[in-house]
Parts: structure tokens; sequence; C-alpha cells
């Protein structure tokens, strides 16, 4: 018998050529052999495989108390395309034709004896297309300056002051156009705490129609607002605030909700903290607005009372009957009296020391002062107040009359 070994290419080159083929078709037999023989245990070892998960699943399920069928659930992933910014956008484009600067000039002496120009401004908002309007009083409250307003077209028109609010921080300018871009009114009743809001003003009085946003963040706030000299200062009352960012020159600019609507006057800032700003709420000066279109003032309905506002603090203190209410009493200048003669307190006959706890059927707290109740009402309008007396309850009904 003949040995066989393996050869080098040299000896295969001698080989007879009827010898390869029969060589190389039999290693090529094997090698498919071979393959088909991996494939099948392959596909075997997969469902072997498949078939130990599935059981190991089923006992895990039945392990865990669990039953039925498990699924592993996938997810699918979505690509979709959120344009925040549009609602912003909009809102700027429709707010900001009908906001407008207010540029303040005013002579001064400086400490030399020197007459100097001192200029400032603020922001306003058109609300008639004839050229009414809305800002704040402490905007336009140098009664020797000059003002000026300029659109957001760039066009300048002289300003008179038109009528100043004896009982809010809200003053309206009139300007000489027509076809004026208008600001639309929201409803300041319906704000929520956290909605979005944009504030458009003459920043620093220098860059006008600024764009701020941010949300509400809180409402019914009580302040002591101040000028930055500190010379004169206001007690304002349910106002909006927000952290908005509200600059020197913006005083008097709209806070508008994202449906392009006013719903509160930017009027202070809190000077040392961040992003707490007030704005008084638009519901406030509507009937002041509705008052200018009808008799060209701000008329404010007058009930003729001096009165401290009750809180815990002051009811303990005096021993009052209740934690709440308007507590008629004369104030501290000489001929200061707690009701003014011939006023509708007085033909009520409301006295000193009563105090007044309900406005029609409004309750006065802390929150809702007797003159902020009384700014609900028309003048002319007869109203029923529910007072303390010596701490018997007592009802009167008072006609109000225009404040002088």
């Amino acid at each position: 018998m003949s040995k066989l070994e393996f050869s080098d290419d040299s000896e295969e080159m001698e080989q007879s050529e009827d010898q390869k083929p029969r060589r190389r078709k039999g290693w090529l037999f094997i090698g498919l052999i071979l393959v088909i023989i991996n494939l099948a245990v392959g596909a075997v070892g997969g469902v072997l495989g498949i078939v130990a998960i599935s059981q190991k699943d089923s006992n895990l399920a039945k392990s865990l108390g669990l039953t039925g069928q498990i699924s592993i659930p996938t997810t699918e992933t979505k690509k979709t395309i959120i344009e925040e910014s549009s609602a912003f956008i909009d809102t700027a484009k429709k707010i900001s034709p009908a906001v407008v600067s207010v540029s303040t000039t005013s002579n001064a002496q400086d400490f030399f004896g020197q007459v100097v120009t001192q200029r400032g401004g603020g922001t306003g908002f058109i609300i008639t297309a004839d050229g009414l309007i809305l800002t704040n009083k402490h905007v336009v409250e140098n009664a020797g300056a000059t003002y000026t307003v300029f659109t957001s077209d760039g066009k300048s028109y002289p300003t008179k002051i038109q009528s100043i609010d004896p009982l809010n921080d809200l003053a309206v300018l009139k300007i000489e156009a027509n076809n004026l871009p208008v600001v639309e009114l929201g409803d300041s009743d319906q704000l929520q705490v956290g909605q979005w809001v944009m504030a458009v003003g003459n920043a620093l009085a220098k860059f006008n129609n600024t764009v701020t946003t941010g949300v509400i963040s809180a409402k019914e706030r009580q302040i002591q607002a101040s000028d930055s000299s500190g010379a004169s200062s206001e007690n304002l009352e349910g106002l909006l605030q927000t952290d908005a960012a509200i600059n020197p020159g913006n005083s008097g600019g709209p806070l508008v909700n994202m449906q392009g609507q006013v719903i509160g006057i930017n009027t202070a800032v809190a000077s040392d903290a961040q992003g707490i700003g007030f704005a008084i709420p638009i519901n406030t000066a509507k009937s002041a607005i509705e008052s200018i279109k009808k008799s060209g003032k701000i008329v404010r309905p007058y009930l003729g009372v001096r009165y401290i506002q009750i809180t815990q603090d002051i009811a303990k203190q005096n021993n009052l009957p209740v934690q709440n209410g308007a507590w008629v009493l004369r104030g501290g200048g000489l001929g200061q009296v707690a009701v003014a003669p011939g006023s509708p307190a007085d033909k009520a006959g409301i006295v000193e020391n009563d105090i007044i706890t309900v406005v029609g059927s409004d309750k006065i707290d802390e929150n809702h002062s007797l003159s902020r109740l009384l700014q609900g009402y028309d003048i002319g309008n007869t109203v029923e107040l529910t007072l303390l007396r010596s701490g018997q309850e007592k009802k009167v009904k008072v006609t109000l009359v225009a404040m002088q």
C-alpha cells in the first residue's frame, strides 16, 4: 500500500491531468457537507436557546406571580419640532406698534446755581386711534416739564397731560394724531400664577420697545412705591407681581399675555431684588379709561372718609372687634377730620370710629380695601355699606359723587 503525504506545489505539478479534477471534486464535496452540518447545528442551537430563554422567562413570571404572556414593549421615536418662540414673536409683533416712549425734558439749577437740562423717560401705550395714551402718573408728575411722545415708527408728537387719576398711579396723555394702532385690553381677573407674560417698554429711557418675558409670580400684592429720591411715595394695592424684567423707563408700559392683550401697566420694581416687578391690573384701569372717553378726564367715586386699613396687628393692639375693615379715623394733621363735611359719608350718618366691613356684598380685607372696592362703582350709584358702631352692626346707604 502506498503512503499518502501532503506534497508541495512542485510535486502536484508532476501529477497527471486525470488525477487533478477527481481530487478537487472530492475536497469540494467534503467542504459542502461540513457547511451544511454547521448550518444545521447552528439552527438547532438557536431554537434550543429560544426555548430555554422562554422557559426561563416563564419560570420567572411564575415566581413573581405573573400569569399570561409576557410582552416586551418597544418604543417608537418620533421627531417633533416645537417652535416655542413663535408665541412670543407673534405677541411682540402685535403689541409693539401701539407702544410709545415718553420723553421728559425739564430745567433745574445745579449746586452752583446754573440752569441745567434734565432728561428722563417712560413708556405708554395707545388706547384710542385719535391719540389717547395710558401711562403712569409718576412718569408725568413734573408739572414744569415738557413731554414728547415717540411712536414705534419714529415719529414724535408734542404731548399734553389729559388727566391724572386721583387714586391710582395712572395718567392719560393726548397727542394730535389719527388712525393710530391701538392695544387690545385683556381680563386681568382671569390671570393665573405661572402664566407667561411679556413686558414692553423704553428701558433706561434709551432702548425703546425693549421686550422681556416672564411669568405672573403672584397676584394681589400691596407695596409702598417711591421715586429714586424717596421724596414722594404712594401706597399701591392689588398689584400683579412678575419676574419679567422691568427696568427704569419701563414705567407705564404694557404687560401683556400671550394673546397680545394688555393685562397690566408696569409700575414698580424691587430695587434690592432680582426679578421682582409690579404692574397695575388692567381691570383697575378700565373704569378710568371709560371715564376719560366719556368726559375727557378721570373721575373716581368719592365717599369722604379717612380710614386705617385694619390688620391682625392693628386689631390686637387696639382691641378691635374685627380683624378686617376700614376704621374711620381723623388724620394726624391740623384740621383733618375723619368724615368730610357735606360728603356722601356725612350725609349717610357715618361718624368717627365706625368700622366699615362690607361694601355692597364684598367684604373688606387685606386684598380688598375700601377705596378699591368703591372703584367698582360709577358716579351716582347708591351703595349699601355695613359697619360696626360700638360693637353693633349697622347698614347705611350712600350715593357716590365725583372726587374733586
